[in-house]
C-alpha cells in the first residue's frame, strides 16, 4: 500500500524542522510504515556517506618549492626593485591557484544555486502545511487578529494585511522554519487554493521579483525594506503577481 505522507516530512524530521506534535505524529506513522521507515534510513545513509566523503581539494605538492626556485632563478639577473616585482608575481600566482581550487570544489555558494536551496526548503513548507491541521496556527481573516498574533513569537513584527476585496482574503498564519530560523507563514486564499508567504528579516537590499518552479509548485521571492519575501503555491503565475502587487504597495 502506497504511504500517504508527502517526502517532505522526512526531510522535515530528518532536519529537526517538525514541531514536537508533527514529529510524534511521524513517529508513531514509522511504526506502521516500512516505505517511510527505509526512505528515512537512505536520507541518514546519504547524510553519513556525505560528511566522511571529505569532500576537498589539496593545494599540489611541490608547489612551494617550485615558486621559490623559480624567485631564485630570476634573482640574481634582475635589480632589486624587480626582484620585488616578482616575488609579489610569485604570490599572485599562487592566490589564484588557491582561488581556482576553490572555485573547482565550492561552485556558485551564492546566487543561482543558494535560491534554489531556499526555494526547495519553501517548497517543502508548503507541502508540510498542507497535511490536515497544520495550514494555520492562527485561524483568522481579521489582520487586526493574526498580526498580534505574532507578537513575542518572533523577533521581527511580520506585515499583515487582508487583500479579500482584491481577491486574496487573509486566511490565518502560522510559525514554520526556513534555513534553520523561525518565519512567518501568512497564508491567503485564491478561489480553493492557498498560497503560503513566508517572511524573514533580510540585511540584503531590495530586489526585483524572482519567479520559478519546483515539485509542480510555483513559487516567488524578492526583497522589499528589509524583509525576504517568499509565495508558494499551485496557483498560477499570475495569481503570484498580483498578490505581489499587494503586499509590495
Amino acid at each position: 500500500m502506497s504511504c500517504n505522507f508527502p517526502g517532505a516530512t522526512v526531510h522535515g524530521y530528518l532536519d529537526g524542522e517538525l514541531d514536537a506534535v508533527r514529529a510524534a505524529e511521524f513517529e508513531r506513522h514509522l511504526e506502521e510504515c516500512p516505505e517511510c521507515v527505509a526512505a528515512l534510513d537512505a536520507q541518514e545513509s546519504l547524510r553519513s556517506s556525505l560528511q566522511r566523503a571529505n569532500l576537498y581539494e589539496n593545494t599540489p605538492l611541490g608547489l612551494q618549492q617550485k615558486i621559490l626556485a623559480a624567485q631564485r632563478a630570476l634573482a640574481p639577473a634582475v635589480p632589486s626593485s624587480r626582484r620585488v616585482f616578482a616575488q609579489w608575481l610569485a604570490i599572485a600566482a599562487a592566490l589564484i591557484l588557491i582561488a581556482w581550487s576553490c572555485w573547482r570544489i565550492i561552485p556558485n555558494l551564492t546566487g543561482p544555486n543558494s535560491q534554489s536551496a531556499v526555494a526547495a526548503q519553501v517548497v517543502d513548507a508548503h507541502l508540510r502545511s498542507l497535511e490536515p491541521g497544520h495550514l494555520t496556527d492562527v485561524l483568522s481573516t481579521d489582520q487586526h487578529t493574526v498580526k498580534p498574533w505574532f507578537d513575542g513569537k518572533l523577533d521581527f513584527a511580520p506585515p499583515v494585511q487582508d487583500f479579500a476585496a482584491d481577491g486574496f482574503p487573509l486566511t490565518g498564519g502560522r510559525l514554520d522554519v526556513v534555513s534553520g530560523r523561525t518565519v512567518a507563514a501568512l497564508v491567503y486564499a485564491r478561489r480553493k487554493h492557498f498560497i503560503n508567504v513566508f517572511i524573514w528579516p533580510t540585511r540584503e537590499s531590495d530586489s526585483y521579483p524572482l519567479l520559478g518552479a519546483q515539485q509542480g509548485y510555483n513559487w516567488m521571492s524578492w526583497r522589499k525594506n528589509g524583509m525576504a519575501f517568499w509565495l508558494v503555491s499551485d496557483v498560477s503565475t499570475s495569481d503570484l503577481e498580483d498578490l505581489q502587487h499587494l503586499l509590495s504597495r
